[in-house]
């Protein structure tokens, strides 16, 4: 049986990840390895987000709510240049924005 937060967050973290990625690189200068580190991933994921070639293909799915879903990278991405939070605390700021999501869906 697979849970809802686990159907969603397939599809839902690595776009999420791409946003704040190209936020990073584009807005505020970070260098991918930079990013990576604070993402906990590696440095080839953030290259494919930044290239659209991970994360992009869920956008249909989520058309619906992609103000939202940009809004929110647009946040963490600002939180994560500031040094405000770090790799330990984006998980849960990934499942405060899952659940969030989740309901938007279901409505």
């Amino acid at each position: 049986m697979s849970l809802p937060c686990e159907s969603i967050g397939r599809r839902l973290l690595p776009l999420l990840r791409a946003y704040i990625a190209k936020e990073l690189i584009e807005k505020y200068g970070l260098k991918q390895i930079e990013i990576a580190k604070k993402l906990g991933t590696t440095q080839a994921a953030i290259s494919q987000y930044f290239h659209a070639k991970r994360g992009a293909e869920n956008l249909e799915q989520f058309k619906d709510i992609l103000p939202t879903i940009q809004l929110v990278a647009s946040e963490i991405a600002r939180e994560i240049a500031l040094g405000r939070i770090d790799a330990n605390e984006i998980a849960p700021k990934f499942c405060e924005i899952c659940l969030y999501i989740q309901k938007k869906i279901s409505k």
